[in-house]
């Protein structure tokens, strides 16, 4: 089917909850796509994060397409292979405890929150009873957890906020970077404190480090929980595995999707020592988390931050860093790109006055697919993207941003 006939079918049968590209994606391979006439793109978006080692890598291939023809599900009150082989990865390479899998970051984010209330009422609640009041969780202003009626909540932006009211208790919000609005925010009801390290929704904005110590601080004081929501700065994105591991940190709660199933629906709530416990049997569950099919793709994407030893591969990370840098440097010698923010492949383009969507719609028409985040250019490129694609694709970038 050619590109025109796909977009009337899907425009015609599908809700129309997404501002589409005029592009139909129809194979890819690698750090390119092309559409079902043949047209190629460069792929600066990875699916928001989720392809990290892009298109079709062989090996994940392989490795879903074996996992299909053996058990393609089997429900979570059974043990399967890859389940098992993709938590005991998540734990090595995280230092972390223990993992319940889930399907996407707000399932995950979801976990996390009602693991934190538990872990609250358990320890200050049960006298207290139907008044236990200490279930609130502090989150940020620009943040972004997911698009459930509860993540949707604790997601610090009012854009987001419009129409779906009634929305549940128990968030607050603080200042980003800003020390005094969060101890202002914190009370004797806060239960935990939930960020994104980089805020990608947000426009790509990284925590202060000053800022991070306070939280930390703060969290150790009052005994709160640390949240970390690694949705979409996780696995390697940043060029730690972790985003946290830039600041030296070490959350009690965890959350990952997008870029760890390497392009299947993953999402997962790694759990520290402190919180281990939280969610017992029965607290909370998943159908589909933990599929074989999936845990498969997982197992191959962890595979590659670890070494043949299996300890965690430095150079993986490390060449993801630098490609980070190499990005920055070209970025900041194009006419019109005002500044780069992000850390690692997780970047934004801060391009002034000019329209951000627009350049994105000019890149696309030149065969770049590209991201904005609120005003600014956002890239998220599969983690091994060689640099001939970077290159080329920076080129296209610039070409637009002069166009427009």
């Amino acid at each position: 089917m050619g590109s025109e006939a796909i977009k009337k079918l899907e425009d015609l049968y599908t809700a129309n909850t997404y501002a589409r590209y005029d592009v139909v994606l129809a194979e890819g391979s690698g750090s390119r796509a092309k559409d079902p006439e043949g047209r190629e793109y460069i792929d600066f978006t990875s699916g928001i994060g989720v392809n990290s080692l892009g298109f079709c890598d062989p090996g994940w291939v392989a490795a879903v397409q074996a996992q299909a023809g053996i058990l393609q599900h089997a429900s979570n009150l059974f043990y399967s292979d890859p389940c098992a082989r993709a938590a005991e990865k998540l734990v090595m390479l995280t230092g972390m405890s223990s993992v319940f899998f889930a399907n996407s970051g707000a399932e995950a984010n979801e976990g996390a929150i009602k693991a934190a209330r538990k872990h609250s009422f358990m320890k200050y609640g049960q006298e207290a009873g139907d008044g236990f009041d200490r279930y609130r969780i502090v989150t940020l202003a620009g943040s972004f957890h997911g698009r459930t009626i509860a993540t949707i909540t604790a997601t610090g932006q009012s854009g987001f906020h419009k129409y779906f009211t009634p929305f549940l208790q128990g968030f607050d919000y603080a200042e980003t970077n800003d020390a005094a609005s969060l101890k202002a925010t914190v009370t004797d009801k806060t239960c935990a404190i939930m960020i994104e390290f980089v805020q990608g929704e947000g426009g790509v904005i990284e925590l202060d480090a000053g800022f991070v110590g306070e939280i930390v601080g703060l969290c150790k004081e009052r005994d709160i929980l640390l949240i970390a929501d690694e949705v979409q700065t996780g696995i390697g994105r940043t060029g730690k595995f972790m985003a946290y591991d830039h600041f030296g940190v070490r959350p009690d709660i965890v959350t990952v999707a997008k870029g760890m199933g390497g392009g299947l629906p993953a999402g997962g709530v790694i759990f520290g020592e402190k919180t281990k416990d939280a969610l017992g049997q029965g607290d909370h569950g998943s159908t589909y988390g933990g599929n074989p099919v999936v845990c498969a793709g997982v197992d191959y994407v962890l595979s590659k931050f670890l070494d043949g030893n299996g300890e965690p591969d430095r150079g993986f990370l490390g060449n993801i860093s630098k490609k980070g840098k190499y990005f920055r440097e070209k970025l900041l010698a194009i006419p019109g790109v005002k500044g780069v923010s992000g850390l690692g492949l997780m970047l934004g383009v801060d391009i002034g006055d000019i329209d951000a969507k627009a350049v994105c719609k000019e890149a696309a028409s030149r065969g770049l697919l590209l991201l904005t985040a609120k005003s600014k250019i956002r890239l998220l490129p599969p983690l091994n993207i060689e640099h001939p694609d970077i290159d080329e694709g920076l080129e296209i970038l610039a070409e637009s941003i002069a166009a427009v």
